[in-house]
């Protein structure tokens, strides 16, 4: 009996490290040879003083939209019937993920690169620790169906538990945004970040559902998923790839004069993602949650909605701030260390099953 061949990502998304990379040394070598020109683009704002820069602005609108787009509210009633996974992902997204994260931020950002080694200076460790707590406060939407297909993950139950935290997102996100940087020292003024949610999340996701819901009503199901959402797929690569050659562009200095930095805020990135999934993982397994759930929650738990903390971040601090490449270093190290825990995840089956005798039966009566 042949073995089915192995699950692999699309060649893009395989190589999304190197994409970030090549559009590191692209935007840092526009920053440098065109200065005249990434300050113009830098300074094109929504209104005086906003930091909503116009052309990130309008290329994060349509990598977030096309995700939107792929949000099936319809599959909750499902998820309802089969709450422990749920709940599982739930408290480790909402309850750990972003306070863990402020944690590993003054750990190490403030405290060992900072006061400890010197490396960082107290403003800067601000501006990056305020980034991560927004990179960590924004749970994976668009990725996490990479993930899930990649760990054989019950389709239907992944987009569920996607659809309940992009709900959740709308009325939490900003509350926890704004709790964690107060507490870091970092001040956000509440009508901005309010604007940020609106533009961002509420405003695509009701573009999104109202599209998804109109389209497949006139179209089918089938014209939409195969035909409408391809015309996005490249639309999307393209804008991912567009709005971190401007961001590169505008961080060119501070890249160039502290490029440490981007290695020194992968490692909280790096830690919070193995510590979380490995939580969820666990957890997962205690409350006997079939592995099909489980792995994919572990993922959806760990990684982050970096589209949407990058927008944000430009949008509380501006493109040239130290938050907006914290995001950024999210974006760099996303790939590599998710296909090391989806590894784990897969390798980790017998073992999981091991453990948990009545898994299988579980996702009968879960």
């Amino acid at each position: 009996m042949n073995e089915p061949p192995a699950k692999r990502l699309d060649f893009f998304e395989r190589y999304l490290s190197v994409w970030v990379l090549a559009c590191m040394v692209v935007g840092v070598a526009m920053g440098r040879l065109l200065p005249g020109l990434t300050q113009t683009l830098s300074s094109w704002e929504f209104g005086r003083a906003s930091h909503v820069n116009i052309p990130i602005a309008v290329l994060i609108w349509l990598m977030i939209y096309p995700m939107m787009l792929k949000i099936d509210f319809g599959g909750l009633k499902g998820v309802v019937q089969k709450p422990r996974g749920l709940a599982v992902t739930l408290v480790v997204n909402w309850l750990v993920k972003p306070f863990s994260m402020a944690l590993l931020g003054w750990l190490f950002v403030r405290v060992l690169f900072g006061d400890v080694l010197g490396w960082i200076t107290p403003d800067a460790a601000r501006d990056y620790s305020a980034g991560l707590i927004i990179l960590a406060a924004a749970p994976c939407t668009a990725m996490v169906f990479v993930w899930s297909y990649l760990t054989d993950g019950d389709p239907v139950y992944t987009l569920a538990q996607v659809a309940i935290n992009d709900l959740i997102m709308l009325v939490a996100f900003a509350p926890i945004v704004m709790l964690l940087a107060g507490v870091s020292g970092v001040t956000i003024p509440k009508e901005v970040l309010f604007t940020s949610v609106v533009v961002f999340i509420v405003i695509p996701l009701a573009a999104g559902w109202a599209s998804r819901t109109a389209l497949i009503r006139a179209r089918g199901r089938e014209w939409f998923e195969t035909r409408f959402l391809a015309v996005f797929k490249p639309v999307t690569i393209l804008a991912l790839l567009a709005t971190l050659v401007l961001i590169f562009a505008f961080q060119a200095h501070n890249i160039l004069t502290n490029w440490t930095a981007v290695v020194l805020l992968a490692v909280p990135i790096t830690i919070q993602v193995y510590c979380n999934s490995g939580l969820a993982y666990w957890l997962m397994r205690v409350l006997r949650v079939p592995h099909n759930v489980a792995a994919p929650g572990a993922l959806i738990g760990a990684s982050n909605f970096f589209e949407l903390a990058v927008a944000v971040a430009i949008t509380l601090f501006g493109p040239t701030s130290g938050a907006a490449l914290a995001t950024v270093v999210g974006v760099l190290v996303e790939v590599p260390v998710m296909l090391s825990v989806c590894k784990v995840c897969n390798e980790s089956r017998g073992w999981y099953g091991a453990g948990a005798p009545a898994a299988q039966a579980g996702s009968r009566s879960e």
